[in-house]
């Protein structure tokens, strides 16, 4: 057996398992006590000590908020009637404004910018901390709800705002801070699922009831549409608007998220789920037809529908048919519906596509768009009212460029990123590793081309694998993260560094097959993808153990935490952000239950076993030599809980590692508040793998 393998299974095989009933750091997970927030007091300072207190750490800073406040970054929005509005963070707006300008003129590339909302100024009027979470907005009016949160939490506050008057609307709609979803019926009437008075919830901390509220009206007389079950992961509005109607659901998560049922909301009241898969994602009304796109196969009314699949309901007939079926390599990325049809963006062996599918009388009518070939592309806005739209296309060393496309196909340039680094000897490359049971797994390689050609460089591999999220080489997201091509350009590569991006089973690059081949017991699927690429890029030459850095943030933390568990020999550097780490507790943590659809109950002993088998925090032993780690955390997270970070950091502690780590005191599961605070934190974890795969660069500072 190889080596890397015998250690593999050596660490799997190891001492029982850290009991959770012995849990001696359980008072970490206490998040604002007064013990708790010494120990990361302490912590923070000495890591700041460490790494943010020196020279590179402040070049660091300033190339990323240069990037992150550049007033020529691409703006990014939603078309509301007839113009495009866009939340804007720079310099001056640091929490953020909500402006708009008339979609003729922003077509045509123009700065004619008018403030909505201004989120700084809102701060100081109301002394509250509010960070901008997003809108929603009813057609053919001019009112919003506009969602804020204090300090980024997931829990958050909606207002009704007039778009003509510029302002909170006086004794408006008010859905206090909670954990809500809300939607539009008509101007005049409400959706709410929310944490009404009587304080139940779901398991996983959501609403369990959603309600109907009319104007005039306060919470406390809404009627109910419709009540779930506590084992429930969340029951949600949704609300779709076309050809000047509305179609009110409520779609009901059960205990597997994954699974679900939507019911029609007829004269306020939900009716009888309609007669569809339990595993699908809606995506909108169109001519009477709902768009749904299939994560399993469904037989139904005579033809067999797969997974993957974008299908047609139509709602008054029950009749059901195929919109566009993807090839076995293909993945639909995103849907969005225009006036008559809608544009669906793809994965095409993880390579972009867009096609616009037009509905006519012999069905849907197929056209791709002529965008560039080898790249990320993104539908950035359209509206069921207007057959036009506008797309990005980019890559991890191509500039962001924003398309106008019209209703015969043709394409304009709106803008174009200027570049953010100095990319003229960069490539992306994508390779393909071979995982444990033989599966070929895809992943880019980012670099400059001397650095991948000379070979044995300091890299870093970015991994998530989970939640059918696809990982794509991109330029710039906002709000961006430090393995997108332009901080990591700047930052990392241009210090002679590479990047690399794992596209792991459990995401979405290759559509619900891929996902549904990571979850639950076949959760070490995921882990032994990351462990192959890490082992192809070794073999390949391109880097050696110890200068190879993982980086990953949510459920990508727990992949690292796994990776420092099982294959502490593979990585001298893991970078490990707002992780889920204790899995043996994560369902009792804040929001945990609604993600065991993914990985499983812990509580249930068939399910425990597999878990318990990769738990980083149940998995940690005596006498290992880790790599020193770098966690980062919030305080104000409130979809993941701090106490995983805090106590994996104790635990190692305790068995006399030493690690590094950053709690920040505000800013949600997004872990930072404001582009400051993010610049910060990116800096901290570039300095973090200079100084430990870099040591050249570091000694030289």
């Amino acid at each position: 057996m190889h080596r890397i393998a015998c250690l593999h299974v050596a660490l799997l095989a190891g001492s029982a398992a850290f009991a959770a009933e012995e849990d001696p750091y359980l008072w970490l997970e206490d998040i604002q006590g007064e013990e708790a927030l010494e120990w990361v007091n302490d912590q923070n300072d000495r890591t700041f000590a460490e790494l943010r207190d020196s020279a590179i750490f402040e070049a660091l800073y300033d190339e990323a908020y240069a990037i992150l406040t550049s007033d020529e970054r691409l703006p990014e929005g939603a078309i509301i009637g007839d113009h495009f509005y866009s939340f804007w963070q720079d310099e001056i707006n640091v929490r953020g404004v909500w402006r708009r300008m008339p979609l003729d003129a922003f077509r045509q590339g123009k700065s004619e910018w008018e403030a909505v909302l201004d989120i700084d100024a809102l701060e100081e009027r109301e002394h509250e901390n509010w960070v901008y979470q997003g809108n929603n907005c009813l057609g053919g009016t001019d009112r919003c709800l506009i969602e804020i949160s204090r300090g980024g939490k997931d829990e958050s506050v909606y207002r009704e705002f007039s778009l003509t008057d510029m302002r909170f609307v006086d004794d408006g709609f008010l859905v206090p801070e909670a954990k809500s979803n809300v939607s539009w019926i008509d101007e005049d009437t409400l959706l709410i699922a929310t944490r009404w008075d009587d304080d139940v919830l779901t398991q996983s901390g959501y609403a369990v009831e959603v309600r109907l509220l009319e104007r005039g009206k306060t919470l406390e007389q809404a009627t109910t549409v419709f009540r779930g079950d506590v084992v429930d992961t969340l029951l949600a509005p949704v609300v779709f608007h076309n050809d000047d109607r509305h179609y009110p659901f409520v779609i009901r998560l059960f205990a597997d998220w994954n699974e679900r049922e939507f019911r029609p909301v007829i004269a306020g009241e939900a009716g009888d789920p309609l007669p569809l898969p339990m595993r699908f994602n809606p995506h909108g009304v169109l001519k009477g037809k709902l768009i749904l796109s299939l994560e399993q196969d469904w037989d139904y009314a005579g033809e067999r529908f797969l997974s993957g699949d974008i299908v047609a309901y139509e709602l008054e007939s029950g009749a059901a048919e195929r919109v566009f079926r993807p090839s076995e390599r293909q993945a639909m990325r995103d849907i969005a519906l225009f006036s008559n049809g809608l544009f669906v963006s793809l994965l095409d062996n993880v390579v972009g596509r867009v096609k616009r599918l037009t509905l006519s009388e012999n069905g849907f009518d197929s056209v791709d768009i002529a965008l560039p070939e080898n790249g990320v592309v993104s539908i950035e806005a359209s509206s069921s009212q207007r057959a036009d739209a506008f797309l990005t296309y980019e890559s991890a060393v191509q500039p962001t460029t924003l398309y106008h496309v019209d209703d015969n196909n043709e394409l304009t340039t709106v803008a174009a990123l200027p570049a953010l680094y100095d990319a003229s000897n960069a490539v992306v490359e994508q390779h393909f590793a071979t995982s444990a049971d033989g599966t070929r797994v895809p992943y880019f390689l980012v670099g400059d081309r001397d650095v991948l050609e000379r070979g044995d460089a300091p890299a870093i591999l970015y991994g998530y694998g989970g939640f059918t999220i696809p990982i794509l080489p991109v330029y710039y997201s906002n709000p961006s993260r430090p393995q997108h091509g332009a901080l990591a350009g700047r930052l990392w590569l241009s210090r002679g560094g590479v990047l690399a991006l794992a596209n792991l089973r459990g995401g979405g690059e290759y559509g619900p097959k891929w996902h549904q081949a990571g979850l639950r017991e076949n959760r070490q699927r995921v882990y032994d993808d990351y462990f192959a690429i890490a082992e192809d890029m070794i073999e390949r030459g391109i880097t050696s153990s110890d200068k190879l850095g993982a980086l990953g943030r949510s459920n990508g933390g727990l992949l690292l935490g796994v990776a420092l568990t099982q294959r502490p020999d593979l990585f001298a550097a893991l970078d490990i952000g707002v992780p889920l780490l204790d899995m043996i507790r994560y369902n009792k943590l804040l929001a945990g239950a609604s993600w065991m659809g993914e990985y499983g109950n812990p509580d249930v002993a068939e399910d425990r076993e597999f878990i318990e088998a990769y738990s980083p925090y149940q998995n940690l032993r005596k006498g290992v030599d880790y790599p020193k780690v770098l966690f980062y955390t919030s305080t104000l997270d409130d979809r993941v809980h701090p106490g995983h970070a805090r106590k994996m950091a104790a635990r190692l502690a305790g068995l006399g590692q030493d690690f590094f780590y950053y709690e920040n005191t505000e800013g949600g599961h997004g872990g930072t508040a404001n582009q400051d605070q993010l610049a910060m934190r990116t800096a901290l974890e570039y300095a973090y793998f200079i100084r430990m795969l870099m040591p050249g660069v570091w000694d030289s500072r």
